[in-house]
């Protein structure tokens, strides 16, 4: 090869961006991260936007996914600084009449709370549980012919079904539905859609698996050790360096971009063929999220117990009251009921408020560019299930869709899944192709959420796109994660 000032660029350093300078780093290649903020993480800052003292995360706060991240449990990230903190209780989903159903680390214990549907959970999960340790880098990578191809499919039939269809033909207690419910909402798509089952059942997986913990000190903990084991390797980070074209880089036999297909086409658009611009141009982003923090005097006194043990709390009743609001939002208006996902960190991680005061984080779905201030919506639904809320309040934050994407680019009208996770978009994200991660650019390929398997902080995109780009520039592999 010809010589480069680096073997690879990486643009971008939220979770993807990291995984994939690591896994090209770990290659034995020279590797340059680039990030447009004066600090790296994307979404997993951390920050005290409230009071001082008080750190909220900014956006990410609670990872099921990334403790055992089939690419992140590989790397010695505690012996750079994470620790992480699984709350008794994953989530719990309140009802109007008190009661609450609990998404607890036992399956056996989540069921038996779920009275007469007992059985029908035991016979949705007990399965998943069994079958994810040999499905789960499928689940979560590009489509391909599977490790294990009858327990993928087991998993898809089921999977690939809309929330709402799955859950008439299993549950009958208003408690299994509205738990269900509240785990399929995390597609921020309406759930009679195909497809939003996955996120719901890889969600309660994990919850059994190994629980849904939260980083101490904040989701930044995440960012500092991955970028902390990324320099140990060799690898150099540069902040405050916003690309919007490729002449800015140095030269690389490769750049590796961790950005929507709308920020790909202005800092690449040029080099791609009219087919793959596109597709690009194509790409269908979803709904949006409003989001509000608070300082607190004290912990939010819900009423259901199991509420007080939990480390995210679903707001929304029923499983009707859910489909309506989401389907609501979908199609561009604001539900005076919102379906809310709260997150109360502070309850198990002492270090995110000052001794006896308190944090917590919210928000729920609007439509894509909204910027109608739904803090007020918000508060109402938290009180409703924590009677007395409102009056422990010290000060809050918030931020629209617009400011979600003046904060972070890739949240395109405030979609932080970047793209709709949709039939037509779960595995042609962003296009069509025999590798999702490669552009029809040579040396030039995408890292982020709009790649397989899409939002959340697993660091998998990154890893499958460094995957390819180590294969077809350096006629290297990346390290094998089975």
């Amino acid at each position: 090869m010809e010589k480069r000032e680096v073997d690879a660029v990486v643009v971008g350093s939220g979770p993807n961006g990291l995984a994939a300078a690591i896994a090209m780093q770990e290659a034995g290649l020279s590797v340059l991260l680039v990030e447009s903020k004066e600090n790296i993480g994307g979404g997993m800052r951390t920050q005290e936007l409230t009071l001082p003292g008080f750190r909220h995360d900014v956006c990410s706060a609670i990872h099921p996914l990334a403790a055992k991240s089939p690419y992140f449990q590989t790397l010695p990230l505690h012996e750079h600084g994470l620790e992480y903190i699984y709350p008794a209780v994953a989530a719990a989903h309140p009802l109007d009449k008190g009661t609450a159903a609990a998404l607890a680390h036992s399956l056996p214990e989540t069921a038996q709370r779920l009275g007469t549907d007992e059985k029908a959970y035991l016979s949705l999960m007990e399965p998943l549980v069994g079958d994810w340790p040999d499905i789960a880098t499928d689940v979560l990578g590009p489509l391909q012919f599977p490790n294990d191809p009858f327990k993928m499919a087991k998993f898809g039939l089921k999977a690939m079904t809309a929330a709402t269809f799955l859950a008439d033909r299993l549950f009958t207690t208003p408690e299994a539905r509205g738990l269900w419910a509240g785990m399929a909402a995390h597609s921020l798509q309406p759930l009679s859609k195909m497809t939003t089952s996955a996120i719901g059942l890889v969600l309660m997986a994990q919850a059994h698996l190994h629980g849904w913990p939260l980083p101490k000190g904040g989701s930044q903990s995440i960012a500092n050790a991955l970028a902390s084991y990324f320099i140990s390797l060799g690898g150099k980070i540069e902040t405050n360096f916003h690309v919007s074209s490729l002449a800015q880089l140095p030269s690389s036999h490769a750049v590796l971009l961790d950005v929507t297909p709308r920020q790909l086409l202005e800092i690449a658009g040029h080099k791609f063929s009219p087919l793959y611009r596109w597709q690009l141009e194509k790409y269908r982003y979803g709904m949006g999220v409003f989001k509000v923090d608070w300082a607190l005097d004290g912990p939010v006194p819900f009423t259901a117990p199991e509420c007080r043990q939990a480390g995210t709390v679903h707001l929304g009743n029923t499983l009707e009251e859910i489909a309506a609001a989401e389907q609501m939002t979908w199609k561009g208006q604001h539900p005076d009921r919102p379906f809310v996902l709260l997150a109360q960190q502070s309850v198990f991680d002492g270090s995110r408020a000052p001794e006896g005061k308190h944090t917590a984080w919210a928000y729920c779905h609007v439509p894509g560019g909204s910027t109608k201030d739904m803090a007020g919506a918000i508060e109402r639904q938290v009180e409703r299930f924590a009677p007395g809320f409102r009056e422990r309040i010290l000060a809050r934050h918030t931020m629209n869709t617009q400011q979600m994407e003046a904060y972070n680019p890739n949240y395109i009208g405030g979609d932080i899944n970047g793209g709709v996770i949709d039939i037509r978009q779960l595995f042609t994200r962003p296009a069509l192709r025999p590798s999702p991660y490669r552009t029809s650019a040579k040396g030039i390929y995408v890292c982020s959420s709009s790649t397989p398997p899409g939002g959340g902080v697993h660091g998998m995109c990154g890893y499958h796109a460094a995957a390819q780009a180590l294969k077809d520039v350096f006629g290297l592999k990346a390290k094998s994660l089975n």
